[in-house]
């Protein structure tokens, strides 16, 4: 590392940090829910519901959700405990515009508004960019933001992003909070989260959990090892700070699917393990620590700095099916490893500021990140390169060869960032701003010793009018950008060739509206289209070579009803309408080729009705149109209905029970894929019995 650089580096950081020396948002009156800002006092063991009002991940100053002019999701902690959810990829199977790609069975990776991606993820607001699977036992909440809006989260993003918010240390004394479950194939999981108050102003929170691994397939094994220690500690009546760490440790078999055969999934092979046991398998090891300090400047003024590191050592081997070839099965393979560093820097200065008759809400902010990546792949010979196709696979033997590729790469990347949002009256609200970026991504091969790299800077806009004709509704109108660098998302490797275009442009045009038909009730919809230009394709003209002309657009509905309809009953149902094509010949595919794996119907649906105090019942409905598993249009995973359901019984106040059912009809479905011939069957019936003590 060169000693300029890090120099810049540190000055980056601690710039960052330094602006905004003390900090948190000025918080409105009912924003006690934003739970990486919590509030002194906060009330437990009272249900939240299925919604909230705070919408400040949006904006990053304290806007209520019905006045931010862009769709937001959120998925409670009610609601997460309610459908026994534990992994971030079965929580998202519920939120309309998103399908979920298979992920090679070791990470997540989703695709949004039609935007596949492996690291549009964050944790509190922070980048959590690793392929890596999230479990979801030190979190609140989820919360998905859908369009292209890198104003508030900087590069990538094209179709949105995932932030999912901690569990927090809070001063309100002491509980505790015991947990357990297993389903009818074996699989476990035991957590714990211990909030207690250190003394007057000092407070630490524990969340940990041990969980293993089964389902129907063949071979299938795992355990995740999660602990995550938290503390918040009040420094006097304005400044607090808050310090997480959590570190998760996860081993599981690489499970790669089904084959296709015919123009869809290989039937009648739902549980076949095409991989081979004991050499199939991913680990990783994830250390995410983090500091916050926030301080109140003056009622009107507020700031806050964060600073966080992030280690992630990731390693998995396959051998993974290539088709069918009349009655045998085509495999090939590779082990991969990958290990990245992250260091970012944050810090906001929220402002609220009346000018005659507008009031302002001013953000400015500056962010610094530096990112470390070596990434290596080695090859493999197989005893077998086609067997049988049966039951279970005569497995072949494996034997693990040299080092194919290796190579690393560093990032370096400042935003700076201004917003206003004006309030015009009464009924009237522009918001407006303006993210600069610098990226600098500098890589090397070293096998060939090949270096890449390139520096972009790039301002990314952001407009929104919303028009509020009473408290409980609004009508906005957006427009925002976001920007990708030619790299992938992971930027491990940046060629000579790619190095020679700008990034790709992502642009979000969005109409909706927010109406809150009771206090605990909220109704999201919108119209939008998304289109993605600057992507590579083949010059036409001098034949070999590759220009930035490649397009594509997505075009949807989407609406969403989350709350409680009673006091008694909860629900979340959401319908997503998509549409998307490539516009002009680029390197995915040729012009008029459908997007890959979008649906173009989605329902998602989950409620809870308690018929008494002790007891209740819950529902919930997936349903997901046709899609392409890859854009050759080759393969497609067929449309599917699944319904799951529960059971609620409080025993008293300390103990409960829980009995949570997936697919309650055992169907036959395919919900996700990477290409044509990794398809990842969904699981069949499964019950999973859980019980809760609170202390």
């Amino acid at each position: 590392m060169k000693p300029a650089a890090t120099l810049r580096h540190l000055l980056m950081l601690s710039g960052a940090t330094a602006v905004c020396m003390f900090a948190a948002p000025v918080l409105a009156a009912d924003d006690g829910d934003r739970d990486y800002l919590p509030d002194t006092i906060v009330v437990t063991g009272v249900r939240d519901g299925y919604v909230l009002e705070d919408g400040s991940t949006g904006t990053k100053t304290p806007t209520p959700l019905i006045e931010v002019p862009q769709t937001i999701t959120f998925l409670t902690a009610d609601q997460l405990e309610d459908q026994s959810i534990r992994q971030l990829g079965d929580a998202l199977r519920y939120v309309p515009g998103i399908s979920l790609e298979t992920g090679e069975g070791h990470r997540d990776e989703v695709f949004i508004r039609g935007q596949e991606t492996t690291a549009d993820f964050y944790l509190d607001g922070l980048r959590d960019d690793a392929q890596y699977y999230r479990s979801l036992y030190n979190v609140e909440r989820i919360e998905i933001l859908k369009g292209a809006n890198a104003l508030i989260f900087g590069r990538g993003g094209g179709g949105g992003v995932i932030n999912r918010v901690s569990k927090t240390a809070r001063l309100n004394g002491f509980s505790a909070d015991l947990s357990g479950s297993v389903d009818n194939f074996g699989a476990f999981a035991l957590s714990g989260d211990v909030n207690t108050r250190l003394s007057e102003p000092a407070a630490l929170r524990i969340n940990a959990t041990y969980e293993e691994f089964d389902n129907d397939r063949q071979a299938y094994e795992g355990r995740f090892i999660g602990i995550s220690p938290t503390a918040t500690v009040q420094l006097g009546d304005a400044s607090r700070f808050i310090a997480s760490y959590s570190y998760d440790d996860d081993e599981r078999v690489t499970d790669r699917g089904i084959p296709s055969l015919n123009g869809g999934p290989l039937r009648g092979f739902d549980d076949t393990f095409f991989g081979v046991p004991g050499f199939n398998n991913a680990t990783n090891t994830a250390h995410i620590a983090r500091g916050r300090l926030e301080h109140d400047f003056s009622d009107s003024l507020s700031g806050n700095a964060t600073a966080q590191y992030a280690n992630y050592d990731k390693f998995y081997a396959n051998v993974v099916p290539s088709g069918i070839t009349g009655a045998y099965v085509d495999l090939g393979g590779y082990a991969d490893f990958t290990k990245r560093e992250n260091w970012i820097g944050q810090g906001n200065l929220v402002w609220q500021v009346e000018t005659g008759a507008l009031a302002h809400t001013i953000l400015a902010g500056i962010e610094a990140m530096e990112q470390t990546t070596r990434n290596g792949r080695y090859g493999i010979s197989l005893s077998e390169s086609s067997v049988p196709l049966a039951q279970t696979l005569a497995y072949p033997t494996v034997t693990l060869g040299a080092l194919s590729r290796e190579r690393k790469s560093r990032l370096d990347v400042l935003s700076a960032y201004i917003q206003d949002q004006v309030e015009i009256g009464e009924y009237v609200e522009l918001t407006a701003g303006l993210r600069w970026e610098r990226f600098d991504l500098q890589s090397t091969d070293l096998f060939t010793q090949v270096e890449g790299g390139r520096i972009d800077e790039m301002v990314s806009p952001r407009f929104g009018l919303v028009v509020k004709p009473n408290s409980t509704l609004s009508i906005y109108a957006s427009y925002a950008e976001s920007f990708l660098p030619q790299a992938g998302d992971q930027f491990v490797i940046l060629s000579p060739g790619d190095s020679a275009f700008d990034p790709e442009k992502f642009t979000n045009y969005e109409l909706g509206l927010k109406w809150a038909p009771a206090s605990e009730l909220l109704l999201t919809a919108a119209i939008f289209r998304l289109d993605r230009t600057n992507t590579q394709a083949a010059d036409p003209v001098n034949i070999g070579q590759t220009v930035l002309t490649g397009k594509s657009r997505t075009k949807g509905f989407e609406f969403n009803l989350a709350g409680q309809i009673t006091p008694d009953w909860s629900v979340n149902v959401g319908y997503a309408w998509l549409d998307g094509e490539i516009r002009s010949d680029s390197t995915f595919a040729a012009a008029g080729t459908p997007l890959q794996q979008l649906p173009k119907h989605q329902i998602t649906a989950w409620t809870r009705y308690d018929l008494t105090e002790r007891f209740g019942l819950g529902l919930g409905v997936v349903y997901q149109d046709e899609q392409f598993a890859s854009f050759s249009g080759n393969v497609v995973l067929p449309d599917y209905i699944r319904v799951d359901s529960a059971a609620y019984f409080d025993v008293n106040d300390r103990l409960s029970f829980q009995l949570n059912i997936e697919n309650l009809f055992d169907a036959n479905y395919y919900p996700s894929a990477h290409g044509d011939n990794n398809i990842q069957p969904g699981d069949p019936f499964t019950a999973r019995l859980g019980v809760r003590i609170k202390i």
